[in-house]
């Protein structure tokens, strides 16, 4: 007897559906094969199986068993096929019988890992499985119980999740009730905390007004400065200051940190911005993603976040290197031999160094104990090109004593946020309709296109000229150029100003990196 399950495969971010077709066949001697192109643990799924049917109750089939995953040329991995596999034999060896009256499993994706003793484990991915069910016109799931609410949080899908392959026979059998998991309230902007504010900074207004900036329109930003002058206190309280997610976002975001495991099951949907701050010993993989069964790296996992790169020159230069791409397409691409996976990688690089190795160069109170030799050797590690593509350059001087001791009113994070969500929804509102210049929807300055910056960059004459005198006295690269006329740009929303003023011009002038750096 044959029966047919729906199910999915997920490749990068993205899921399709996969069709299990399980055959039993009393012709020929007893076995249990699974073709279809699975990996190892689609392989061991059969052990997996059997060790369940026993525990749970089942009888398992003693017959010549065959298991297709269609499509065949499809790569398929990971243990969640293991629940469709084993419903699939319930159904074909006649222990269940489908009622499309009570639970249509013609209509009824299912995914899900099983334990030895017949309960469900908890899997990755299952969010995209949920959009691709929604999109294909599926109107319901069946997970297992610690992947419920994730899947329920696309609107409109029942979603059953049991905690075990006993407990969904007995719901089949009609000998339990059957109860669908109910979509959770969202709500994105209540209860959103930061353990550290800008009110507990004293002092580096410029470093604030820089910050500002770069959460305002998304930009690129390297600080540099002595140890201990707040680069990184600076770096932990950005996220404080950025907009919250918009649901899309949140969707985006909750997608890869399901896809990475990374999901916690209490809570279903990311509601906050990611903050990604790796260690300058993390390989090229961890950075930028990859592996044999391809995972988000570093810089997906920071998507529409923060990456926060401390001690930037400290990292493995082909490491640094590799990130400019990802900066200019706000996306990787994975190749390996069998495809290539695009993932997202829309975030804001953040990234502190000190001046020299010792870090006291040009410090007032101490002397740099290093070589000239150490230090052109440890200014070379960051190279012109990835210095390029950084929006908003910025020394931070160590803290006077007087200002840390002073009792003065500091501006917090609240009240930035509301400049910068103000700015934000100019951005909304000037990028409503489709893009001019790449594929995709723009949602800050820092994603504008050349055809974006030339129909939404207006400048007075007086910005313009200083513009073009700045670009003959600072070599700027086309590059360069482009990204003045967008942090000018984000200036002046900040200050609601239509078109780009010449003080705007400086100010974005004022954070390009130097050559000596």
């Amino acid at each position: 007897m044959l029966a047919k399950i729906i199910s999915a495969a997920n490749i990068g971010l993205d899921a399709n559906l996969v069709t299990c077709e399980i055959d039993i066949s009393s012709q020929g001697l007893p076995s249990f094969t699974i073709v279809g192109l699975g990996d190892r643990a689609v392989e061991e799924s059969k052990e997996r199986v059997r060790a369940a049917f026993r525990n749970s109750g089942a009888e398992f089939p003693l017959h010549r068993i065959t298991v297709n995953l269609a499509p065949a040329d499809m790569p398929k991995e990971g243990p969640a096929y293991d629940l469709p596999i084993a419903l699939g034999l319930l159904l074909a060896s006649g222990q269940v019988i489908s009622n499309p009256e009570k639970l249509d499993l013609e209509n009824t994706l299912i995914a899900g890992e099983l334990s030895l003793d017949g309960s469900l484990r908890k899997i990755n991915g299952v969010l995209p499985l949920a959009i691709l069910a929604k999109t294909r016109g599926i109107k319901r799931m069946i997970v297992p119980k610690d992947n419920g609410v994730e899947a329920a949080i696309i609107e409109g899908l029942e979603v059953l999740a049991p905690e075990s392959l006993q407990q969904l026979v007995r719901i089949l059998l009609g000998q339990e009730s059957l109860e669908f998991v109910e979509r959770p309230v969202i709500n994105l902007e209540d209860g959103l905390s930061y353990e550290y504010d800008f009110s507990q900074i004293k002092g580096q207004e410029s470093a604030k007004r820089a910050l500002e900036i770069s959460a305002a329109g998304g930009h690129n930003i390297l600080l540099k400065g002595p140890p201990g002058a707040g680069k990184t206190m600076l770096a932990r309280s950005f996220p404080s200051i950025l907009p919250p997610l918009t649901f899309e976002e949140a969707i985006e975001v909750t997608k890869i940190y399901s896809i990475a495991g990374l999901l916690d099951s209490n809570n279903s949907l990311v509601t906050t911005r990611p903050f990604r701050s790796p260690h300058h010993s993390a390989s090229y993989v961890g950075l930028l993603g990859g592996g044999n069964n391809i995972r988000p790296g570093e810089i997906s996992l920071a998507h529409r976040g923060v990456l926060f790169l401390d001690e930037v020159a400290e990292f493995p230069r082909q490491s640094v290197e590799s990130l400019r791409q990802p900066l200019e397409d706000r996306r990787i691409t994975i190749s390996r031999a069998s495809g290539s996976i695009s993932l997202p990688a829309q975030f804001v690089l953040f990234a502190a160094r000190n001046p020299c190795p010792c870090g006291f160069l040009g410090d007032k109170k101490r002397n740099c104990a290093c070589m000239p030799g150490q230090i052109a050797k440890y200014k070379r590690r960051i190279s012109g090109p990835f210095l390029d593509r950084i929006d908003i350059y910025l020394e931070v001087p160590p803290v006077e004593v007087e200002k840390l001791s002073a009792d003065l009113e500091v501006e917090s994070s609240a009240e930035i946020r509301k400049k910068v969500t103000a700015a934000r929804k100019i951005q909304l509102d000037r990028f409503k309709g489709p893009p001019a210049g790449r594929a995709g929807k723009i949602l800050t300055n820092s994603e504008m296109g050349n055809k974006d910056i030339k129909e939404h960059c207006t400048l007075t004459q007086e910005g313009l000229d200083l513009l073009k005198m700045a670009v003959s006295s600072l070599n700027l690269s086309a590059r360069g150029y482009h990204r003045v006329l967008k942090l000018s740009r984000t200036i002046a929303d900040l200050a609601t100003s239509e078109n780009i003023q010449a003080e705007h011009i400086a100010e974005a002038l004022q954070y390009r990196a130097r050559e000596e750096s």
